[in-house]
């Protein structure tokens, strides 16, 4: 789900990822959600959730969508769009 600050949206449940960011967006201060193809959508409510509900401080930094070119079957290759959703959280004051 994760490399070094980045969230690999897939298949499971929204809040699963919601859940899972919410400390890591705390403690990194900054957090990148990418998404290919179907998941965009689902990517795209996981940065609205923790911004509007879970750490209201943080806030959108950039969006960047592109179209990537995968291996599919038989050799050919497919073209996926693809998004990445950059969230950044100001450190906790002291």
């Amino acid at each position: 789900m994760f490399e070094g600050n980045v969230m690999f949206i897939g298949k499971k449940p929204i809040m699963s990822y919601v859940l899972t960011a919410v400390p890591k967006l705390e403690e990194l201060g900054g957090l990148t959600v990418k998404a290919r193809g179907m998941s965009i959508s689902k990517a795209v409510d996981v940065a609205l959730i923790l911004k509007d509900r879970y750490v209201k401080e943080c806030r959108i930094d950039g969006i960047d969508i592109r179209t990537e070119l995968l291996d599919g079957e038989n050799g050919e290759k497919v073209k996926v769009s693809s998004m990445e959703i950059r969230l950044i959280s100001p450190p906790p004051a002291a």
